[in-house]
């Protein structure tokens, strides 16, 4: 199963793969510092079984994440996918664009939720009225119009605000 020559990976290998590598290095790891490029080769590599096989150098990784490489086997790209905890369709770009929102809102989600504070306060409003939790949302809205915020996070749905 190593054929890679089936349109997929070519379109995987355009600057979208480095785009959503890197978009996944920034924002799905644990509290504190992202990856490193050494750390997830590390990983992959050393659990080999784990990741179907798949092995990686740090060098390699960072070639597919500035682009200078850009059609990586169907192997790594599973494995970069378990990894992450990602569709391994969003490396091989086989999802609509609408699921490519679909997956990096849950992305940014994720990463929002690591903030103890913000996690605190979606955790309070779980089990108030719908009505209670709109007011909720209302006040925020007011505090981030208040600090000069726009009303929702950057590239909330999909849409892209100015990255």
């Amino acid at each position: 199963m190593t054929a890679a020559g089936d349109g997929r990976s070519k379109e995987a290998g355009s600057g979208a793969l480095a785009e959503r590598l890197n978009h996944l290095f920034a924002h799905m790891h644990p509290a504190g510092a992202p990856y490193t490029n050494a750390f997830v080769a590390e990983e992959i590599s050393r659990q080999a079984a784990e990741y179907g096989g798949a092995k990686v150098t740090e060098q390699y990784l960072s070639m597919l994440r500035n682009g200078r490489r850009t059609n990586p086997g169907p192997e790594l790209l599973r494995a970069l996918a378990k990894f992450f905890a990602v569709p391994v369709g969003y490396l091989l770009g086989d999802l609509s664009q609408p699921q490519v929102a679909r997956v990096e809102e849950e992305v940014r989600f994720l990463a929002a939720m690591r903030d103890q504070r913000v996690r605190a306060i979606a955790l309070r409003s779980v089990g108030l009225p719908p009505e209670v939790q709109e007011s909720l949302s209302t006040i925020i809205c007011q505090f981030r119009r208040q600090m000069n915020l726009p009303p929702d996070p950057p590239e909330r749905g999909g849409e892209r605000h100015g990255e």
